[in-house]
């Protein structure tokens, strides 16, 4: 295993390179599997085709507690799916909740705010137990607030 900051060769499972000191994976100058140097936004290294991981911006990164509570409390209304950037089934959970309050008084309703309903504490429990790990954008979610 190679560091990606300054490609020396790093002992498996280490943190942290011991000739500059930068954490590894952190940087993306040089291919973590065979050294060789990469270019700026290269995703695979064209030395040996392997994939260069991208550092995570945690200011990005959503909180898994807050899209899991979201789930449970106002799920029916999409509002977790709106959170995490999946606009096509949060439209989806919100439509179903206003046809089903729009025909509640002809008591075929009921069933699409179940729906909802079930859908969304799917969703929160997939979330909570880590199922669902990662936004719209394939940014992983953070545990913490």
């Amino acid at each position: 295993m190679y560091c990606t900051h300054c490609s020396n060769q790093i002992e498996e499972g280490a943190a942290v390179c011991m000739k500059c000191g930068f954490a590894v994976g952190s940087d993306r100058r040089f291919c973590p599997a065979c050294g060789a140097e990469t270019e700026p936004g290269q995703a695979v290294c064209t030395s040996c085709g392997h994939l260069i991981p991208v550092p995570v911006d945690s200011s990005k990164q959503k909180s898994r507690l807050v899209a899991g509570l979201l789930a449970l409390l106002c799920g029916v209304y999409g509002v977790h799916n709106f959170y995490l950037g999946n606009t096509g089934k949060a439209v989806a959970q919100l439509v179903m909740t206003l046809i089903g309050l729009a025909t509640c008084w002809l008591i075929v309703g009921v069933f699409p705010i179940l729906g909802a309903a079930i859908w969304s504490m799917v969703e929160g429990i997939l979330l909570f137990t880590g199922k669902i790990d990662v936004d719209s954008d394939g940014v992983p979610l953070k545990d913490s607030f």
